[in-house]
């Protein structure tokens, strides 16, 4: 009976050990992917794709959008930024481009950056005076920021190209 006791705690530590050497390995660089990889993955490509298509209807009027001219004029006549066109370069810009960087996983806490910009300039001009759950509220807006800023402090995870010209195990 102790024998069997004695080997049940040992094949415990033993898991233990291998359990603490698995995270070693997965801190170091080992090369293995954790489930924090796998959801930087998701939140990269869900926020890549919806920036992407909301920068592509500013910058040219793709996916139902009226492009750079109507931008431009409806940031300047509505919400008094002047130059228009300066600032929906600069918005659908941020968005387009720094959707394809978030999605394919490079300079991803840049990118992710420049979105939170772009959404927090969005919230305060736009959706805020809706505030919440009405017309036009800033609930949506309030989401992207925030899965933004997951990037910005998570980075892009083993699965992006940062890791694999960065990352493997450099500190």
């Amino acid at each position: 009976m102790d024998s069997q006791k004695e080997r049940s705690r040992r094949d415990d530590i033993s898991s233990s050990e291998a359990q603490v050497q698995d995270d070693r390995e997965v801190q170091e660089g080992g090369g293995r992917v954790a489930a924090g990889d796998l959801v930087l993955l998701i939140l990269r490509v869900i926020l890549g794709v919806v920036f992407f298509a909301h920068g592509a209807q500013k910058l040219f009027g793709w996916f139902g959008g009226k492009g750079l001219e109507a931008m431009a004029g409806f940031l300047e006549a509505k919400l008094g930024m002047a130059p228009g066109m300066m600032w929906a370069v600069l918005a659908g810009g941020g968005e387009f481009f720094g959707a394809i960087l978030v999605f394919i996983g490079l300079l991803t806490r840049f990118a992710a950056l420049v979105l939170c910009i772009v959404m927090g300039v969005a919230i305060a001009k736009v959706h805020f005076p809706a505030f919440f759950l009405s017309h036009g509220g800033m609930e949506y807006a309030l989401t992207l920021l925030l899965v933004a800023l997951a990037l910005c402090v998570g980075g892009g995870g083993r699965i992006s190209l940062d890791f694999y010209f960065c990352g493997k195990g450099k500190k």
